[in-house]
């Protein structure tokens, strides 16, 4: 027996999502289509792969399909499976609740948007698809039956906030949606989806290539008596599987948007076809936008594994490392077992053998891009490079590949990125060295006092400023036999005069004593520095010290790290030391002496962004030392 009717209300952020589909915030409804036949044949594929895991499972797959009917009377469209369907939970947990779907970084970016395109755009992004149907209808009624259960759920629900829940005896295996259409209005771009032309038209344009028949119910009259019957209109064709002359652009670019639910169309498309002892073929895409996941934790990556055409994971990880997560597509392998795991996939070698020969196909492909199409090249890095350098720490077999399809910014050009091998090819004749500074960001980095000597005689340093710079670059590896080098770090030789450098030591190497035994507490050295021209002072770390960035990273990770004194240099030829030098020497008062080595250290570490330990203290010592000397 039937259950009574339950009322219940959407989750606030979901009435929020209701009330822009219901106001027709996105000018191209057609996508509600899409969307509806793009979630059943999920379903279908879902199904499919638990009657293989489930031999038991009490299902019928003897005609998996997904079906249009019409009814332009009651202006009613139903687009229906015979798929997995969903449990009572699962509709309250997936329909009434979609915070999962990301549903507060959807909205934020809707505000965000300016223009209706870009809205739309954002349907299939964040996976709220099933809500695309109140922007065409008046009320949507969901039936739906799990496969191997035996009661099914309605779920109905006119927009406003809440929705109708009940337990059903008479739901089919799968899931209908029955759309009360709202009345066509063309100026709204709201069209008649009752119309059959108009329902070939959506489905020859965004469904195509699904793998699952998609069969509309039409009309036709045969000796003067009218009838029903459904017919197929999807071509059901494999794009992996066919020829790459024989497949339009366009095709490519809308099987992307349905595997990947993004709207932007794909930066570059990778068809790999591999034979011989080992076959499987793969269509990869790199897509032109980065996913507002990107970085979250949470985020899914790996592209759909299929076996012989036999769907068997959405997200396939093992596939695809973590540094290209962003890369989507299908990979269709002939043999291997149907009955396989995540865990199984992981110590799998052919699987391993595949990874290997994609990722490296993925690479290649970004360097023919960098050669042949700069532009697609350059929109691709300022998008996904900073997840691409990851790999320069958990893909050795990889990275001088990726280290050659990397860009930096650099002190050559203000505005155009530089690749490692042009920096190396300008390097001038005795350069042994990559000279690089990592920074919070490129101003921050070029008013450091650390390139004062670099850029006085000309030398290029390159401006790493993404969170993975920090980690990577100190791994101390190198490129075409050239070290990288911080200039942070460790002391430079900029080919000063020795005998010049030992007159200074002697010469300022009492106060240098004095300075290290009174600022104990906060460095671990006082030297002369062949690095400043215009400061008086910086603060460098050894070559083997954590950078302060990165220290403060890993405490934000909950990971205790001791902290590291740096050695302050100081600049010979600055007024301010050879000052400090003539009053040290004249036996000048030990505690303002000590003051301005407190001052000098202050000012060190503002000048490359860093935080005072005490900056009440600073300010106090600031004031008083000013007001003596006025």
């Amino acid at each position: 027996m039937n259950t009574p009717v339950e009322t219940l209300e959407f989750q606030a952020e979901a009435r929020q999502l209701l009330q822009l589909m219901v106001h027709s915030i996105y000018s191209n409804k057609d996508t509600f289509l899409r969307e509806l036949i793009s979630n059943a044949s999920d379903a279908l594929d879902k199904l499919r792969l638990e009657t293989y895991r489930d031999k038991d499972l009490a299902a019928d797959t003897s005609d998996l399909r997904i079906e249009l009917v019409a009814d332009r009377v009651e202006r009613t469209l139903t687009v229906r499976d015979n798929g997995i369907g969903m449990s009572r939970d699962e509709v309250v947990g997936l329909i009434g609740t979609i915070a999962k779907s990301g549903t507060a970084e959807f909205l934020r970016k809707l505000k965000e948007s300016k223009d209706a395109a870009a809205s739309q755009d954002l349907i299939g992004q964040f996976g709220v698809g099933f809500y695309s149907s109140f922007m065409v209808a008046d009320h949507v009624t969901l039936l739906t039956r799990k496969a191997g259960e035996e009661t099914g759920t309605r779920w109905e629900s006119d927009g406003e906030g809440t929705y109708t829940i009940e337990t059903v005896d008479d739901a089919p295996q799968g899931t209908s949606v029955i759309l009360k259409l709202k009345p066509e209005d063309t100026e709204d771009h709201l069209y008649d989806y009752t119309a059959e032309w108009k329902l070939r038209e959506i489905v020859t344009r965004y469904s195509d290539f699904i793998t699952w028949p998609v069969r509309l119910e039409v009309e036709r009259k045969v000796d003067d008596k009218t009838t029903r019957e459904f017919e197929t209109i999807n071509s059901m064709k494999a794009l992996w599987a066919r020829s790459k002359d024989e497949v339009p652009a366009e095709e490519y670019t809308e099987f992307y948007k349905h595997i990947s639910r993004d709207w932007n169309d794909p930066l570059e498309t990778i068809h790999v076809k591999a034979e011989g002892t080992f076959e499987y073929q793969a269509l990869l895409f790199l897509p032109s936008k980065a996913p507002y996941d990107l970085f979250m934790r949470e985020r899914k990556r790996g592209v759909q594994l299929y076996v012989k055409r036999v769907f068997i994971m959405e997200d396939c990880e093992a596939l695809m490392p973590e540094y290209l997560r962003f890369v989507k597509g299908v990979v269709d392998a002939q043999d291997l077992s149907l009955n396989v795991s995540r865990e199984i996939l992981q110590q799998d070698r052919q699987i391993q053998l595949m990874r290997r020969r994609l990722v490296k196909r993925v690479l290649s492909t970004v360097k023919t891009m960098m050669a042949d199409a700069p532009e697609k090249y350059a929109t691709f890095w300022s998008e996904f490079g900073p997840a691409v350098k990851e790999g320069l720490l958990s893909d050795a077999e990889n990275r001088e590949t990726i280290l050659d399809i990397a860009s930096f910014a650099s002190t050559h050009d203000a505005e155009k990125p530089t690749t490692l091998a042009d920096y190396v090819e300008r390097m001038p004749e005795g350069q042994e060295h990559i000279y690089y500074m990592t920074g919070a960001s490129r101003s921050i980095v070029e008013s450091s006092p650390h390139l004062e000597a670099f850029r006085a005689k000309g030398l290029e340093v390159l401006i790493l400023t993404d969170a993975i710079d920090e980690m990577w670059v100190d791994a101390g590896d190198e490129y075409r036999g050239k070290k990288f080098q911080s200039v942070a770090k460790g002391e430079v030789d900029l080919d000063k005069d020795k005998e010049s450098d030992k007159e200074q030591d002697e010469e300022f190497g009492p106060l240098l004593t004095w300075l290290s035994e009174n600022l104990t507490d906060s460095v671990k050295q006082v030297r002369l520095s062949s690095r400043l021209t215009t400061s008086p002072a910086c603060l460098v770390g050894e070559a083997g010290d954590l950078t302060p960035t990165l220290e403060k990273m890993y405490r934000a990770m909950g990971q205790p790290v001791p902290a590291v004194k740096r050695v302050l240099e100081l600049n010979p030829e600055h007024a301010l030391v050879t000052s400090m030098r003539s009053a040290f020497t004249e036996g000048g008062h030990e505690t303002e002496l000590g003051e301005t080595a407190e001052l000098l250290y202050g000012m060190a570490l503002l000048a490359e962004g860093g935080e005072l330990p005490d900056p009440a203290k600073f300010t106090k010592v600031l004031a008083d030392r000013l007001a003596k000397s006025l």
